[in-house]
C-alpha cells in the first residue's frame, strides 16, 4: 500500500519558467515591474514573442501583432529581445538545478527542464518536497518565477506544470495520473498536435480517457514508436526516458522574416548573404561542414527553392551564398518574399585528412579564421562582408532546440 511518504518508483519534475523573457526584463529593469511588458524581436519587431502576466491579464498573447496588443492594452511597454541575456540566465538556472537537485536533467528548451529525481528521494525527501526545493533553487539563482509539475512520467509532469501559473507547484502522483488525465483533451498533452489530434478524433478519441477504447496497434501502425508512446502518455504512463545528452545536430540553419512582400533583388541578396554567413560561422564554430543545403524563399503561397549541393563539403559563407544566387537566377520570378531560410542538411565533422583531389582555398580558410576570432571577441559581424552593413537590425533568436552545452547552445 503506497502512502504519501513512500518513495515513488519513478519521479519526474518539470521546471517551467513563467513568461521567461518578460520576467528577465522586469528583473533587470525594476521600473518595468508590475507593468505590462511585451517582448518583440528588436525595436522594429511587430510580433509579441512573449509578454508579462500584467499584459496577459489584459488579453495580450504570444504571437499577437504589436498594434493589436496595444489596442487591448494601450499602456503596453515594448522591449526588444535580448537573446544572449536570456541564454545566459538559462545556463545559470540549468547549472543550479543540476548541482542542487539532480544530475539527471534534460534541458527541454531555454526555459524548461525535466529532472529525474527517482534516486534523490532518500536524500532530498518526497517528490513534492524536491519540487519545492527546485523552486527555491530557481529563486535563489535568478529571482524569477517558475511553475513546477511533479509526477511519475514526463508528459504528466509537463501537464501538471501548466495547471498553476504563475509560480505554482502541482503534484500528480503516478497512481492517480490516469484519473487526472481522464477528461483532458488529448491535444492538451505535449507532442499531440493538430495532425495527430485529427487522426484520433476521426476514431472517436477526444480525451485521454477515450484512448483506452483505441487499440494501441492502430497508433503503432500509423505512427510507429511515436504512436505507441502517445497511447501510454494518455494513460499517465509515458515511458520516454530523459535525454540528458545533447546529440549532434541533424540540421543546422538560420532564417529571417523580411518586411512583407519584399521583391527588390538587392534586398533579398543582402538577407541571403546574412544567413549564409551565419550558417557558415556556426558550422565553423563546431568544426562542421556540409555539402547539402536547403535554400528557400517563403512567398505568400509557398516556398520557392529546395535542397541544393556544393561540389565539396564547405563551411564558407561565400560558397553557400553562391547557391543562393543560383536560386535567385533559376527559380525566383519576382514574387514578393516574406522569409528566407538557409539550412545545412548534412552537417558532419571536418576531417583532418583531405579526400584525393580535394581543393581547399587556404587563403579563404585563413581569412575566415581571422574573422571568427575577431567576431568571437568583439561581437557577431564586427568583421563581415561590406554589404552586411545594410543587413536587418533585428537580433538573433534562440533556437527551439537550445541546449546549455554542445552544438545546440546557439542564438
Amino acid at each position: 500500500m503506497l502512502t504519501t511518504t513512500s518513495p515513488w518508483d519513478r519521479a519526474i519534475i518539470l521546471v517551467d519558467m513563467n513568461a521567461f523573457f518578460a520576467s528577465i526584463e522586469q528583473r533587470d529593469f525594476p521600473a518595468l515591474r508590475g507593468k505590462p511588458v511585451g517582448v518583440t524581436n528588436g525595436e522594429q519587431g511587430t510580433c509579441i514573442i512573449t509578454c508579462s502576466y500584467e499584459a496577459r491579464d489584459r488579453g495580450v498573447k504570444t504571437g499577437m501583432r504589436l498594434y493589436e496588443a496595444r489596442q487591448l492594452c494601450p499602456g503596453l511597454i515594448q522591449r526588444p529581445a535580448r537573446p544572449q541575456r536570456y541564454a545566459q540566465v538559462s545556463t545559470q538556472l540549468m547549472a543550479a538545478l543540476r548541482d542542487q537537485i539532480s544530475p539527471q536533467i534534460e534541458v527541454f528548451s531555454v526555459d524548461e527542464a525535466f529532472l529525474d529525481v527517482t534516486h534523490c528521494q532518500r536524500l532530498l525527501g518526497t517528490p513534492a518536497q524536491i519540487g519545492q526545493r527546485a523552486k527555491q533553487a530557481v529563486d535563489a539563482v535568478s529571482g524569477l518565477p517558475c511553475s513546477i509539475g511533479v509526477s511519475g512520467d514526463k508528459t504528466t509532469a509537463k501537464y501538471a506544470a501548466k495547471l498553476q501559473k504563475p509560480n505554482g507547484l502541482t503534484v500528480i502522483p503516478p497512481w492517480e495520473a490516469k484519473r487526472y488525465l481522464h477528461n483532458v483533451p488529448v491535444t492538451e498533452l505535449c507532442g499531440i498536435a493538430g495532425g495527430i489530434g485529427r487522426f484520433l478524433a476521426a476514431r472517436g478519441v477526444y480525451t485521454c480517457g477515450d484512448m483506452v477504447r483505441l487499440p494501441i496497434g492502430v497508433l503503432a501502425k500509423r505512427f510507429g514508436d511515436v504512436g505507441r508512446r502517445i497511447w501510454y502518455m494518455c494513460q499517465g504512463e509515458d515511458p520516454e526516458p530523459l535525454r540528458c545528452e545533447a546529440t549532434a545536430p541533424k540540421t543546422l540553419g538560420h532564417g529571417k522574416v523580411l518586411p512583407p512582400n519584399t521583391y527588390h533583388p538587392r534586398t533579398l541578396s543582402t538577407y541571403l548573404l546574412h544567413m549564409s554567413e551565419k550558417v557558415a560561422a556556426r558550422l565553423r564554430r563546431h568544426q562542421l561542414h556540409a555539402r547539402e543545403f536547403f535554400i528557400g524563399l517563403h512567398t505568400r503561397d509557398d516556398w520557392i527553392g529546395g535542397p541544393m549541393a556544393t561540389a565539396l563539403p564547405t563551411n564558407d559563407g561565400r560558397v553557400i551564398f553562391a547557391l543562393c544566387r543560383a536560386l535567385l537566377r533559376q527559380c525566383w520570378q519576382g514574387e514578393g518574399v516574406y522569409q528566407v531560410q538557409i539550412t545545412a542538411l548534412d552537417p558532419r565533422p571536418v576531417q583532418g585528412q583531405l579526400e584525393l583531389f580535394d581543393h581547399v582555398d587556404t587563403r579563404r580558410q585563413a581569412s575566415n579564421q581571422v574573422m571568427d576570432c575577431i567576431n568571437d571577441r568583439y561581437g557577431e559581424f564586427t568583421l563581415a562582408p561590406a554589404r552586411l552593413l545594410n543587413r536587418s537590425s533585428t537580433p538573433n533568436v534562440i533556437a527551439p532546440v537550445w541546449k546549455p552545452s554542445g552544438h545546440r547552445q546557439t542564438v
